[in-house]
């Protein structure tokens, strides 16, 4: 019985792009321009708190509960109609960082 062989042939050498290159190609397609101050102002931003609230899988009410915030506050947290001051945002971090902990000091 003869051993099998394998293809000796050795792949082609990929020639990454320069940065000037990436730029030339990203600007040639429409599609994909660069976003102006004025496009970025006028673009909402998903707040903080919607953010950390989806990744703990939590309801408005079940987060707000949990983590003692008023239900109407972090309401319009989410909805954009107020933001939460430094310290709040400082607390929301310490949340999204360990929010079992924070939830654990909060109610024992």
């Amino acid at each position: 019985m003869s051993k099998p062989t394998t293809s000796s042939k050795t792949p082609s050498l990929l020639r990454p792009m320069t940065a000037e290159a990436i730029e030339r190609a990203a600007r040639a397609d429409r599609d994909a321009q660069p976003l102006s101050e004025t496009d970025l102002k006028r673009m909402k931003r998903t707040p903080q708190a919607k953010i950390i609230r989806r990744a703990l899988e939590l309801t408005q009410e079940e987060f707000a509960a949990r983590y003692h915030i008023p239900l109407g506050t972090l309401r319009d947290w989410e909805q954009g109609r107020a933001e939460p001051d430094q310290p709040t945002r400082a607390y929301l971090t310490l949340i999204a960082r360990d929010p079992d902990r924070v939830n654990q000091t909060l109610n024992r």
